[in-house]
């Protein structure tokens, strides 16, 4: 099921890019930049299981590097399914250097949650600009 999850949102993390990449001269200033959030939380935290070096969370990219990234996240979550139990717990130490262990699902769980919390505040801009969104439900996803 994660692995689907995450196809989902690679798939519509696209979507969303492409509309970025469209209108994003017609969206408040703070659209682009939480799309980059969005795509660099999920880097860190996949960062925090590989142990890997992380992104900063705040950084901009350009969109042909936003797509590398959405399509990088997608195939280091997969690894994670593969390499990791999703009981396994991962120490880490949050961006003020705060010392926690969550289990893979857990963080898993938290990325998938931040992303559409994140992606639902993109979509309130496109609307709040009288943009028509791009459809990003699940079911419309699956209905595809």
């Amino acid at each position: 099921m994660l692995s689907q999850l995450f196809e989902y949102h690679r798939s519509t993390n696209d979507r969303v890019l492409y509309e970025l990449d469209s209108h994003g001269h017609e969206l408040p200033e703070r659209t682009y930049p939480l799309f980059c959030h969005l795509l660099n939380a999920h880097q860190v935290w996949n960062a925090r299981i590989l142990r890997r070096p992380a992104f900063g969370i705040r950084d901009i990219h350009t969109y042909e590097d936003c797509a590398q990234i959405n399509h990088d996240n997608y195939r280091d979550t997969l690894e994670i399914l593969k390499q990791f139990s999703p009981e396994m717990e991962v120490a880490y130490v949050n961006s003020q250097g705060d010392p926690f262990v969550n289990t893979v699902e857990d963080i898993l769980l938290h990325v998938a949650n931040h992303t559409a919390h994140h992606r639902g505040q993109i979509i309130a801009d496109f609307r709040a600009s009288g943009l028509e969104p791009p459809k990003t439900d699940y079911i419309f996803y699956r209905r595809e």
